[in-house]
């Protein structure tokens, strides 16, 4: 059975990462972006990461373009960006595509294993799901990620346990965390 523990992703530098790097850790991968509303969720993710990571617990963030052009800068411009504004230290990788036909194979496998169920209920999340369809819209059968923020739970075996649309509150991202833990 394939695992996370399968794939090498790239680190912002460009170097080969094999996630079995992480065997045994509990982790939390996120696709994320610099101009976004859910970029204040830097701050929670690392406080969590601070808080955790002695627990063997790691938050491997992922900046993405796909979603109204909200991370445009290299990836030097956006880890600066991260480090000065909310102060993180979890692992930062390349930017990616999380869909259509240039996906990342990581983010192509998160999202089949728990795929979309909604962004939940209210005024706010109808009008982001209206706006993701429309930009998804382009990606067709390979719109794996609705959005910025999408997060994935993965317990120590490399096995996705739960995924988080950015709708979802911190709090409770949080409590799956520790609960995992």
């Amino acid at each position: 059975m394939k695992t996370v523990y399968d794939f090498t992703v790239k680190d912002r530098k460009g170097n080969d990462v094999s996630l079995s790097d992480y065997k045994g850790k509990l982790l939390l991968i996120v696709n994320t972006a610099t101009g976004c509303g859910f970029t204040p969720h830097y701050e929670p993710l690392e406080a969590m990461y601070r808080d955790l990571r002695d627990k063997d617990f790691e938050i491997l963030d992922f900046p993405c373009n796909q979603f109204a052009n909200q991370a445009p800068g290299d990836e030097e411009e956006i880890h600066n960006f991260c480090t000065l504004k909310f102060g993180t230290e979890f692992p930062q990788f390349k930017k990616i595509d999380v869909n259509g036909e240039d996906a990342d194979p990581l983010f192509a496998f998160l999202a089949t294993e728990k795929p979309f169920e909604g962004f939940g209920k209210g005024l706010k999340n109808k009008a982001l799901n209206k706006f993701a369809d429309m930009n998804n819209k382009a990606f067709g059968d390979k719109a794996y990620i609705k959005w910025n923020f999408t997060k994935f739970l993965v317990d120590r075996e490399g096995k996705v346990i739960a995924r988080f649309e950015p709708t979802v509150d911190m709090k409770d991202v949080r409590k799956a965390v520790e609960e995992a833990l």
